[in-house]
């Protein structure tokens, strides 16, 4: 493809219309020119692609996928070579299927533990996140098949996360929100990028320069496709001004015609849209290089695979008295719904439709075991039923061993909305509560994608935490319960005791107009380690059937200047009677700093297989990175001289190596203690900062959020912010019946999770984005006609609506 004649051929609506999809998975072809069609579909943990005329929600039924364990599992295996294989299957899965760039992967941090999205994440840590991302995306793309890695940027909810304005500080952001993309995008190479729905500091991500280009171009050298997430364009010539190329989906040709009119009237310039247009069509060039028609991946190895993935990700929180690993001779209760009919996956765009799914009592029934079984609880409710936990409680009564199989229903956690509260469901915790009532040998499996509160923990003698364990996770499960497997995963999030002593709790999740990170850098075990906070479970926390000991570290120097790099070398031995694996963390502490920081940061680690009794040495690389911290007022990343911990251990709470190393730097670091006393004080104030504070560390003043801030009504109003309106009522049914409507693939769980996600997000899906993602049926002039009439320009906005009319339906206005 000769993309430069190609561009000189093209007319100047060819340019824009090529600048937006065709639907909703399509980009545009222009058969005069011989440009093609790509097709992009949903990932990330499998492939999401619904078939040819699917709903306009892109909710329903796809094709049969590998459901791999999603993010918020594989990151507790802590294996980027896990992650890169799990990526290699899903893009050959693409190619079967004729995908070009699969939507994945996201690497948003982890916030706080009640985002509803948690379970597509990897980590509260950047440095984890972006070398999981990078494997994950090495491995699609070595298939020929594009990424794209998501959303792009600070965006760590579901509330408001079309309209919210994220304030965060320059320090947080270059520390904890940027790097885990920048990683990826400097070590992997993404074919695209997609831009995230919510605003950054006043401005959309979609059309912010400084974020997409200053930075992601510029600074990390990205050098693909930037795309919206499905709606998320504002301004259209405003975001290809600052750099983003695609918007999806398609379907209006309003914002073709916008970016026509304003190359014509000097708006923009039409070498910007070149420049874009050149984009798209390598991107389209390269896909189309790598389309194979005979192409068939083998499903048994894929499904394989995804058993071994979620064996490998699962972490052993508990286990006293090593009642782990089971005797298959042990008469056994097996308690809970969620043992009869898995939780595998996340709800929402992500949703796999499996090739095969197995569930754990099935599997338990294939073996020759003597077990007993009882529902417990109904999935479907938070109430408690007496004679559920009856039955249990008689099953159990009469068993060796209990296991009880809880966790986070459909209905508790999906896209589209916030978690409520960090507990399980009530009628789980009170069947938790009763079974050890009755058996001094209780082990837990836990499943869903976020942590939860645990008033039990001290009742339970093991708890096996799966996470989400996809299709394969039934298999999994038993292969661990019994030792045919070795659980060696590490958590990628803390667990905290209570869901009020996470640092963003008081600030999560805002709104209505904004919502401030006044926590700054101190998120997750950055904040629990500096508070010096208890928790339930550390960031880094795994047991195992064995038990390794860490016997020896060593460094290359104990001085060295900012521009060397020091190598850390930890002798590792399995002192136990199983092979297993370790997973070796580096953490990095400053003895004592100018600078507010972290107690210590994640810098390296190193998971290693060890045989019983092998002994080996791991061998790390620290540079300058590890050591930096970004400075606000020069734009850099400074190195303070001065006396730094390096810490080999097995969580962020277990440290079992430490050496010193003194750094002689150049570096001037500022001290901010007078302005920012309250970020040098989280042990006494537990991170509660003042309005002071924050707007000192934010470097402007704090904008507003309150109610009177969102009228009159705007394109950028939602459906719930109209809804007090008559239009905004008549709206709202429409809308919410339509997706009802395309709501009826899976059982009636699945139905009624979809339900509940649908009707948060249309709630709060601003106008523009329904007209966008209405297929052509709400048109540009349409949605300002309605918006006038909920300004109560109603004859104004009626006639503007009936001027609007989609052409297909102009017929209406004529005399029957």
């Amino acid at each position: 493809m000769d993309i430069k004649k190609l561009i000189n051929d093209m007319t100047l609506e060819e340019k824009a219309s090529l600048c937006s999809g065709h639907d909703m998975w399509h980009t545009k072809a222009i058969e005069r020119l011989g440009i093609s069609a790509i097709l992009v579909s949903d990932g990330p943990h499998g492939l999401r692609k619904q078939p040819e005329g699917s709903d306009t929600f892109g909710i329903n039924v796809s094709i049969p996928a590998t459901c791999f364990p999603p993010a918020c599992t594989t990151a507790s295996s802590w294996d980027p070579d896990l992650l890169r294989q799990i990526g290699a299957a899903i893009g050959e899965e693409c190619l079967q299927e004729q995908v070009s760039v699969l939507l994945g992967p996201g690497v948003n941090i982890k916030r706080n533990p009640l985002c509803g999205r948690n379970f597509e994440y990897y980590s509260e840590d950047p440095f984890l996140s972006g070398e999981l991302a990078a494997a994950f995306i090495v491995g699609v793309q070595a298939q020929g098949i594009g990424t794209s890695l998501k959303h792009f940027a600070a965006n760590n909810q579901e509330t408001r996360r079309m309209t919210i304005d994220a304030i965060v500080d320059e320090r947080a952001l270059r520390e904890i929100y940027l790097p885990g993309f920048e990683k990826a995008v400097k070590q992997a190479h993404p074919w695209t990028v997609m831009c995230a729905y919510n605003r950054l500091n006043g401005i959309y991500c979609s059309e912010q320069e400084r974020l997409l280009t200053s930075i992601l171009r510029a600074e990390w050298g990205f050098d693909g496709v930037l795309l919206t997430d499905w709606g998320a364009c504002n301004d259209r010539t405003a975001g290809l001004a600052a750099g983003q190329d695609l918007e999806m989906p398609g379907g209006l040709d309003y914002n073709d015609q916008s970016i026509v009119a304003a190359v014509k009237s000097g708006l923009l310039a039409e070498s910007v849209l070149d420049r874009s247009v050149e984009r798209l069509l390598t991107l389209i060039a390269r896909a189309q290089d790598n389309l194979r028609s005979d192409y068939h991946y083998n499903a048994d190895e894929h499904h394989a695979l995804a058993r071994m993935a979620a064996t490998q990700s699962a972490v052993l929180l508990k286990n006293d008295e090593n009642i782990l690993p089971l005797a298959t001779s042990a008469k056994l209760a097996i308690i809970g719904n969620l043992a009869k009919k898995s939780r595998y996956q996340g709800s929402g765009s992500s949703l796999i439709n499996p090739t095969r799914l197995e569930h754990a009592l099935d599997v338990l029934g294939e073996r020759s075991l003597n077990i007993a079984y009882a529902d417990g609880y109904d999935r479907l409710s938070d109430n408690v039923d007496e004679q559920l936990l009856a039955d249990a409680c008689q099953v159990a009564s009469s068993a060796e061993v209990v296991v009880v199989f809880v966790g986070l229903t459909e209905l508790a956690e999906s896209e589209g909305f916030d978690r409520e509260h960090m507990r399980l469901p009530a009628n789980q915790n009170i069947l938790i509560e009763r079974l050890a009532g009755v058996s001094e040998n209780l082990i837990v499996v836990l499943l869903g994608g976020s942590p939860v509160e645990m008033p039990w923990i001290g009742s339970v003698k093991a708890l096996l935490n799966m996470y989400l364990p996809g299709q394969a996770g039934g298999s999994a499960v038993v292969d661990l319960l019994f030792g045919n497997a070795n659980p060696c995963g590490k958590l990628a999030e803390t667990y905290p005791l209570r869901y009020t002593d996470t640092a963003s709790a008081r600030n999560f999740p805002g709104g209505p107009l904004t919502v401030e990170y006044r926590e700054s850098i101190y998120i997750g075990y950055r904040y629990f380690d500096t508070a010096r906070q208890d928790v339930l479970f550390p960031f880094g926390h795994g047991l195992s059937y064995t038990n390794v000991t860490y016997d020896r570290m060593a460094l290359s120097a104990h001085t060295l200047t900012d521009k060397d790099t020091l190598q850390v070398s930890v002798i590792v031995t399995n002192s136990g009677s199983r092979a297993g694996a370790e997973i070796v963390q580096v953490y990095v502490r400053a003895v004592a700093s100018t600078v507010f920081k972290p107690e210590k940061e994640l810098k390296a680690f190193q998971k290693v297989l060890l045989q019983p009794g092998e002994s080996t040495a791991i061998e790390l690389t620290l540079d300058r990175q590890a050591f930096a911290s970004y400075d606000v007022d020069t734009a850099a990343w400074l190195v303070e001289s001065g006396e730094y911990e390096i810490i080999a251990g097995a969580s962020s709470r277990d440290l079992r190596l430490k050496e010193t190393v003194t750094i002689q730097s150049a570096d001037c670091v500022p001290n901010r203690l007078e302005a920012l006393a309250d970020y040098y004080q989280l042990v006494t104030n537990k991170g509660k900062i003042t309005d002071v504070a924050f707007a000192a560390l934010y470097g402007q003043p704090l904008p507003t959020s309150n109610e009177t801030a969102r009228k009159p009504y705007t394109a950028n109003s939602t459906l719930g912010d109209i809804k007090g309106t008559l239009i905004g009522r008549i709206l709202y049914r429409i809308i919410i019946n339509l997706a009802m409507k395309a709501n009826t693939d899976g059982d009636l769980e699945r139905q009624l999770a979809t339900r509940k996600m649908l009707q948060r997000m249309m709630a709060e899906y601003p106008l523009r984005s329904i007209a966008i993602s209405s297929g052509g049926m709400l048109t540009y002039g349409m949605m300002e006609g309605i918006v006038m009439m909920a300004n109560r320009k109603f004859f104004r906005g009626v006639q503007k609506m009936l001027g609007s009319l989609p052409k297909r339906d102009r017929h209406l206005l004529s005399p029957r």
